[in-house]
């Protein structure tokens, strides 16, 4: 490897970072031919494989056995005594995810790119340090894809106490009490995997919803349903101090209350990876959350620098990380310069209930377009018609009503993910209420509901005064 200051270079491409995104890039730069080095300090897979998306899904799998056993009753089925051990759960997760970075690393293998298991940092617009070996590389073009981390904020008293969405992953025994302070994606989704797996939980949040920036109604539903589902919901609350105590962790809270707990997850946020990344040498200023700034085509204000996924938190999703990747290959090595929307993109919560969106909540529906069309059902799914579970299903489509399109549809409810993907092809392709109307439903199945709106809701508008 060289280390002069020539106009030849070691590689074509240096990514570091083997997350979804990174590999990705990696995988179809090396397609089109470049030479392509990898750098990753930790596993390859990055936060969605090892410690994010796919360990989380499966837990959520283990979370909702219990409604199965459940609702098996209503149907004749004799369950008999169950038992949860989490011990078997966390190391058949673990084997799974061995598994699935080991076909991450095949597949780059497969693609000819070479992977060097160390931290990197940039030296220079062309320059990497791999502080491993202390070799510098220089490359052509320099992809930072190195995603992002949680953090325990905001600094309170004795906040080390408390973990983040790293360590829950690997907590020896299941806590039976557990504080979750935040509301959003990570937050509500283990506050139901915990109860589900019935544990005590409460889901503290500053706010007096839940998830941010989604549709009211859709928050009003999820906080109802995690009231039904025994949740204790500490709205409009933060958190001033933990204590260690003989009994567990004494969690203060801003209304004076005492939560005495096993766990204290804090799942209030998330930061870029750059702190010691040496964006500085190369002259790229992060911005005050650390991000990355860079254009549609993923590019720095230094040419041969670019970057992806979560450190320039633009949609800090995988799938939008791996777009990012595909795009920026097809871009610099391709040639064919893509540029990712990041506007429409559906998406969901798994959460249980499980939420799927795609599009404007009712509310941002309003000030883009103006005149509206909302439709909405609630209802209770026909396996709990026998059942008795107390889970309902709710639905909200979205229409601009000069155009007839469906600007945005809501389903809370199970298999809400499986459904927006399927939905959000249509809305993605443009489809008005039209299209969903002259659609055959398909009965019985609560995905029906989106074809068989006909009447949209009746919405008071205030009463001008004066």
């Amino acid at each position: 490897m060289s280390s002069s200051g020539t106009s030849s270079f070691d590689v074509d491409l240096f990514v570091i970072g083997g997350g979804s995104g990174g590999v990705r890039a990696a995988r179809i730069a090396a397609g089109y031919g470049a030479r392509v080095m990898l750098a990753e300090e930790y596993r390859v897979g990055g936060t969605c494989v090892i410690r994010g998306c796919v360990p989380k899904k499966l837990m959520v799998y283990a979370s909702r056995f219990a409604d199965d056993f459940h609702d098996a009753e209503g149907f004749g089925w004799s369950v008999g005594e169950t038992r949860f051990d989490w011990a078997t759960l966390i190391r058949n997760k673990d084997r799974e995810i061995d598994r699935l970075e080991g076909i991450y690393r095949a597949n780059l293998d497969k693609a000819g790119v070479e992977v060097i298991d160390s931290r990197a940092v940039i030296e220079d617009a062309h320059t990497v340090h791999v502080l491993k070996t202390g070799a510098r590389v220089r490359a052509r073009v320099i992809l930072v894809a190195v995603g992002a981390h949680p953090t325990l904020e905001p600094v309170i008293p004795g906040g080390e106490l408390g973990i983040t969405s790293n360590e829950v992953f690997h907590l020896e025994t299941q806590p039976k009490r557990i504080l979750v302070v935040g509301g959003g994606y990570i937050a509500v989704e283990f506050a139901g995997v915990f109860a589900g797996l019935g544990s005590e939980v409460t889901l503290l949040h500053r706010g007096d919803k839940l998830l941010r920036g989604f549709d009211e109604d859709v928050r009003d539903a999820l906080g109802e349903a995690y009231l039904q589902r025994g949740i204790d919901l500490a709205l409009g609350t933060t958190l001033t101090r933990l204590e260690k105590t003989p009994d567990g962790i004494a969690a203060t809270l801003s209304d004076g209350s005492v939560r005495v707990v096993d766990q204290v997850l804090v799942a209030t946020g998330r930061r870029p990876n750059t702190t010691g990344l040496g964006l500085e040498k190369a002259g790229i200023t992060v911005d005050e959350v650390g991000a990355i700034p860079v254009d549609g085509y993923s590019q720095t204000l230094v040419p041969s620098i670019y970057a992806v996924g979560d450190v320039t938190n633009r949609a800090n999703l995988t799938p939008i990380a791996i777009r990012e990747g595909h795009a920026f290959a097809d871009t610099v090595f391709g040639p064919k310069p893509t540029i990712v929307d990041h506007d429409l993109i559906p998406t969901a919560v798994f959460s249980t209930p499980e939420i799927g969106v795609i599009g404007c909540g009712e509310a941002a529906a309003r000030a883009i377009y103006g005149e509206i069309d909302v439709y909405k059902t609630a209802f209770r799914p026909m396996k709990a018609t026998l059942s008795g579970g107390k889970d309902r299903v709710f639905m909200k489509l979205i229409v601009d009503r000069d155009s007839d399109k469906v600007v945005g549809v809501h389903i809370m409810g199970h298999d809400a993910g499986e459904m927006i993907q399927l939905a959000g092809i249509a809305v993605t392709m443009g489809a008005t209420k039209a299209d969903f109307d002259r659609t055959v439903a398909v009965h019985p199945t609560a995905a029906e509901e989106l074809v068989t709106m006909r009447t949209p809701v009746v919405v008071k508008k205030p009463v001008a005064v004066g």
